[in-house]
């Protein structure tokens, strides 16, 4: 499916496709994407990148078509952004790996892929969405408010080579 940037919706240049399967190489490259941001953005070591990556594999050898999903974002040839959703139980779905590239923020990608992910857990009969984030991604704060979640938990941890403060958002369908 292809979207257009909110910001010049005739600028093709802005348009980006979302698919629904992995290539290979996703893994790592999704990976390294969350590793470097992060660490950029926040100062993650490396076992955030680790983190994620077993994460994925996990999720690709125990994957589930009939209740799971991923929706990779692509904007000429290039992954911009990821989600996933990951089946906790027959009520409950788990949002994972929430994702935009910084170069393409602002443009809508973030907002399209709840819309996705939502829409996906109602048709799949989910009762509840639940997400685990930090406190510091306050713009996926903003997204996830507006979507409808609300905060639930925090737990501070000493995890990826600092303190962070986990927080548990829910969204009820």
């Amino acid at each position: 499916m292809e979207r257009k940037s909110k910001k010049n919706k005739n600028d093709v240049s802005n348009s980006w496709t979302i698919r629904n399967c992995l290539q290979s190489g996703d893994i790592g490259y999704l990976a390294y994407l969350h590793g470097t941001v992060y660490s950029k953005e926040y100062g993650y070591d490396q076992t955030f990148e680790a983190y994620v990556a077993k994460g994925l594999a996990e999720f690709v050898v125990s994957f589930n078509p009939e209740k799971e999903r991923l929706w990779v974002v692509e904007m000429r040839g290039q992954i911009v952004g990821f989600v996933a959703i990951v089946c906790l139980s027959v009520q409950e779905a788990q949002l994972r790996w929430f994702f935009v590239h910084p170069d393409f923020r602002g443009r809508g990608i973030g907002k399209q892929l709840l819309t996705e992910v939502v829409l996906f857990c109602k048709k799949h009969k989910y009762k509840t969405i639940s997400l685990w984030t930090t406190n510091e991604l306050a713009t996926a704060h903003h997204l996830y408010r507006e979507a409808g979640f609300s905060k639930t938990e925090d737990i501070t941890h000493e995890i990826w080579g600092k303190t962070v403060v986990e927080e548990r958002y829910d969204l009820r369908l």
